[in-house]
């Protein structure tokens, strides 16, 4: 009795204000798809996927208030420890996301009395996931903008992108907060239907379909058998679809493995297959798409082709326009009944669409495309059910009808969508292709414990795991990113780098999937499948950039925001201009045609203005650009992350480079050799290889790099063996080879040993200094026997690059944390004259930084790693990456050959897809600005020209199918020919 009152007394005094007499509690949230709220299965799931949550409490002054909100937050379900201190007002929830969210808890703890608050530290920022939606029903840019305002509205979304031209959505949220069920949601309620393409929730996803299930507890059996496997994170069964959705660590298990399991499970009754990969499905999406759209329009014409005939052509038969004439009741005739039933379907079943469209938009408070289609066509629609109901009720009336104009206006508007979906189809021609690039079949290795081959057997590609050996025979494709165990051959990379020179691998090279081995047979271990291959990356970060806005973009989404409501008081203004000017005889009567009155001309007028207009058109403008543009980058190997990527580079007039693997190759190697004795090149190379190749230091494995080049065997050569091997480090090394002393170093380690440096020797390392070259001295039983220069030299191309890009008006600057006399004579070699050195990885971002502010707009060239600070300070960050290096975070363009000269490609690239877009804005904003007055009646006065309202709707659907057309013609993009006349000089590394 005394705790109660103590709890009553100190909630009392508290003071929150926010207390109800009757708390309210959340709702319990709805098992996942799959799981039972009982059962040992559901245990396993959940121990799998627990988080944690901190919370902020004010209002708690004792230990009977802790224990309250301890007992509020464990009424949820899914709570497994809640931990309150009521010292520090904090309360951690160890809790299951499948069943409760950190937003129920918060509302728990509230609805408890308490004021609470989530704190987010950098594990939960961490914990931020994207997943992938396709939508469909999306017209124009308000649809689109509709989808994202919904989704940007949802608590625990941290970034939403809709993308109209693919048709999908990238969402960034926070699982702890909202799961990918709820965003579904979000996007069904706004009106459109969604699919979940990924949800960004682990590593590795398969989906399998399951043939032979007859019942539910043979789904339960198949659903346990799988949970048990190790590495098995999350099973969800879909009976109706007799589907298995697995997400797994490919460390510890794969889709083989799967597969053997529901076998066994049902003795071999049971039978499971890899769905459709994702681009097949996206593939097939849209070709059912193209399938609907041909399927309507050819149904329209079906019936608007004979609307069409019996009011504009057989009416002037002399034998026919008698029939169609005969009147039905009254002043009702064959010909007008007849055009009536044929328009009908035209209008509400094969139209029915536009009807479904509008209505959502309007649901959502905004008004798309749909809306004028709708308004224009019922506009007509009806008055001619009008005009129709009063002939039939009138001996004297006369009435004129327009049902071609409805059903020819939705003929032209579905042939317009028809071409405009097939050539949206054709501007994600990039991402089908390199999906494609993996090869369907592979022949799998099964080797013994010495590694001899035991069998082969030909599987699936997808059904590849970790660790599998697969044999790639001359003329096929590579099954997955792996290394090379055995074999040598030669592999074309250009479909994922670009690079157009077959590369020659051997054993321990690795090699990337989907790329061409031409001429040798090859055994690979596969290291990296399915989510985690460097093609999936490359194919994820071109999407990404697809979804990703350009800022322009932004122009258009704010006009489209007005652009309907305005065309409809623009619309309705025309029809009520003409009207009252034929009402009140403004204009003469020989104006009217002689088809119809002053009413109807006038509602011609207003119905054409509404149809003509193009909101489609501006909303495509951008993205479809950027699509093309984006997808013939990675084909060249230049993947550029997205629309603000785009549109910087176009502007960029000054680029800072750094020097170490970006101007220069990154590697040390042997550039210059110089005898001091009569000795073969071959011994001399033996003798320092034998002394230098148990040495760690760069310049010591370069210099036995250099040195195999004389060996027969270059793969594994024998070196003589040395004795009394000492390092000295930071001078160089000393051994006994073949009974003579060979001491390798500089100056002062021979100075060391008392070994006398010839004049010759000092001129050769002043020259090598003065070259931006290191001299390495070798002495042979106390004499100096040569003199190598190493150095890490330019990249072929780099002063040729440099040269154009100063034809270009675009500034170069050097800065490296290198000494003063390299980066002097690195930047006069390749023709920069700013150089800045000894700069730290923070100091260049602070020079991009003073660069922009003396107005320039700076691109950063680097390696992405050390450089990452001045790539992120940059307008663009171009990162140098080698073709299974592509995930590099910093950089907004990603350079996967490594070659300098796709710099320049990157640039003109930008520049051509940015005026693209700009040639789009003109198209669409110039067609609407003109189509409009000339709808209006603008040129009529002087010339009777008038657009008839099926016309203006072949215009609008025209418009947004040439906007289209012309972001296409991106795809015949090549880079400058300057380029390809590069004489590239330099040294060429094997």
């Amino acid at each position: 009795m005394a705790n109660k009152f103590l709890a009553l007394a100190c909630l009392r005094n508290e003071g929150s204000g926010n207390l109800s007499p009757r708390p309210h509690y959340p709702s319990m949230p709805r098992y996942p798809k799959g799981v039972s709220g009982e059962g040992s299965s559901s245990m396993v799931m959940m121990e799998g996927s627990e988080a944690k949550a901190l919370f902020s409490v004010i209002g708690m002054t004792c230990s009977a208030c802790a224990a309250s909100v301890e007992k509020s937050i464990k009424r949820l379900p899914g709570i497994r420890e809640a931990l309150v201190d009521v010292l520090n007002n904090r309360a951690q929830v160890l809790f299951y996301p499948s069943f409760v969210n950190e937003e129920s808890i918060r509302e728990a703890i509230e609805d408890g009395g308490f004021e609470a608050t989530l704190i987010r530290d950098e594990s939960n920022e961490r914990s931020i996931q994207v997943c992938r939606i396709r939508i469909k029903g999306m017209t124009c840019t308000t649809c689109s903008s509709t989808v994202e305002s919904a989704l940007q509205a949802i608590h625990g979304v941290v970034k939403a992108q809709v993308a109209l031209a693919t048709e999908e959505a990238q969402v960034h949220y926070n699982p702890n907060v909202v799961s990918y069920y709820q965003i579904l949601e979000a996007v069904e309620d706004t009106g459109f239907e969604a699919t979940l393409i990924s949800s960004g929730e682990d590593v590795s996803m398969i989906e399998l379909h399951v043939d032979g299930v007859r019942t539910d507890r043979s789904m339960r059996l198949i659903e346990n058998s799988l949970e048990a496997l190790p590495g098995v994170q999350h099973v969800e069964m879909s009976p109706e679809f007799n589907k298995v959705s697995l997400s797994y660590k490919p460390d510890l298990t794969g889709p083989r493995n799967f597969i053997n399991v529901i076998q066994e499970t049902g003795s071999r009754r049971f039978k499971a297959k890899i769905f459709p990969q994702e681009g097949r499905q996206r593939n097939s999406y849209r070709r059912e798409e193209i399938k609907q759209y041909y399927r309507s329009f050819l149904w329209s014409l079906v019936f608007t082709v004979p609307v069409f005939l019996t009011s504009m052509v057989l009416m002037y038969i002399p034998g026919i326009k008698q029939g169609l004439d005969t009147k039905v009741v009254n002043m009702l005739t064959v010909g007008e009944v007849s055009r009536w039933v044929l328009a009908t379907p035209v209008q509400f079943i094969i139209g029915r669409r536009f009807y479904s469209g509008a209505y959502k938009a309007l649901r959502n408070g905004s008004a798309n495309m749909d809306v004028l289609i709708a308004l224009g066509t019922n506009a007509a629609y009806l008055y001619s059910v009008y005009s129709v109901l009063r002939a039939a009720t009138s001996k004297e009336f006369k009435g004129t009808d327009f049902f071609e104009t409805s059903a020819m206006l939705i003929s032209f508007i579905l042939l317009g969508k028809y071409l405009e979906v097939l050539a949206k189809g054709k501007t994600s021609n990039a991402i089908a292709k390199l999906m494609n690039l993996t090869p369907d079949t592979a022949i799998l290795l099964t080797l013994d414990d010495e590694g001899n081959i035991i069998s082969e057997q030909e599987i699936d590609s997808r059904l590849i795991q970790k660790n599998d050996v697969i044999k790639i025979i001359p003329g096929a494709k590579v099954a997955s990113d792996g290394f090379v165990i055995w074999g040598q051959s030669h592999v074309n990379e250009s479909m994922i780098t670009g690079e157009a020179r077959p590369v020659a691998k051997r054993k321990g090279d690795t090699v990337i999937g989907g790329t061409l081995n031409e001429n040798g047979v090859l055994h690979i271990k596969a290291t990296r499948v399915g989510s985690e291959s460097a093609l999936s990356q490359i194919v994820r970060l071109v999407e990404s950039a697809q979804m990703a806005k350009a800022p322009v973009q932004k122009f258009a989404d704010r006009i489209s925001k007005y652009f309907v409501p305005l065309v409809i008081l623009i619309s309705f203004s025309t029809w009520l201009a003409w009207f009252l000017a034929g009402r009140f005889h403004a204009y003469p009567k020989s104006w009217i045609p002689s088809s119809m009155d002053s009413f109807e001309l006038a509602l011609q007028f207003g119905i054409s203005v509404m149809v003509i207009a193009c909101p489609c058109a501006l909303g495509l403008a951008t993205p479809t650009a950027v699509m093309v543009g984006t997808g013939v980058g990675a084909s060249q190997g230049v993947l550029i992350k997205g629309g603000q990527a785009l549109e910087n580079a176009h502007k960029v007039n000054c680029i800072v480079f750094d020097k170490t693997g970006t101007l220069t190759i990154g590697k040390p190697v042997v550039v210059n050799t110089k005898l001091l004795t009569n000795m073969v090149l071959q011994e001399f190379y033996e003798l320092v290889a034998a002394a230098e190749v148990n040495s760690e230091h760069p310049l010591a494995k370069a210099i036995v790099e250099y040195a195999k080049k004389f060996r027969d065997d270059e793969e594994n050569p024998a070196w003589p063996e040395a004795g009394d091997f000492v390092s000295i480090t930071g001078h160089g090394v000393k051994a006994i080879v073949r009974n003579k002393e060979v001491i390798v170093g500089n100056k002062s380690l021979l100075a060391d040993h008392n070994i006398a440096v010839p004049v010759d020797a000092e001129d050769m390392l002043a020259e090598a200094e003065g070259m931006a070259q290191t001299g390495i001295l070798v002495s042979i039983n106390g004499e100096v026997a040569g003199v190598l220069a190493v150095s890490d030299p330019l990249k072929p191309g780099a002063q040729e690059v440099i040269s154009i890009l100063k034809s270009m008006k675009i500034r170069s600057i050097m800065v490296t944390g290198d000494n003063w006399g390299t980066a002097n004579s690195i930047g006069r070699e390749v023709g920069i004259e700013t150089v800045i050195a000894e700069a730290k990885p923070e100091q260049k971002a602070e020079r991009v930084k003073e660069l922009q502010a003396s107005g320039y707009t700076v691109a950063m060239v680097g390696d992405g790693i050390n450089d990452s600070p001045a790539l992120v300070a940059a307008d663009v960050g171009m990162a140098i990456g080698a073709g299974t290096d592509i995930a590099i975070e910093a950089a907004d363009i990603v350079l996967m050959k490594s070659n300098l000269e796709d710099v320049i490609t990157a640039i003109d690239l930008s520049r051509r897809t940015f005026s693209r877009i700009s040639l789009n804005y003109m198209w669409a904003l110039g067609y609407n600005l003109l189509g409009i007055p000339i709808a209006a009646g603008a040129l009529f006065p002087s010339t009777r020209f008038r657009l008839p309202p099926w016309v203006a709707g072949a215009a609008m659907a025209a418009s947004s199918v040439s906007v289209v057309c012309c972001s296409l013609l991106l795809k015949y993009y090549r880079r400058p020919k300057k380029l390809d006349n590069l004489e590239i000089r330099g040294i060429k590394i094997e």
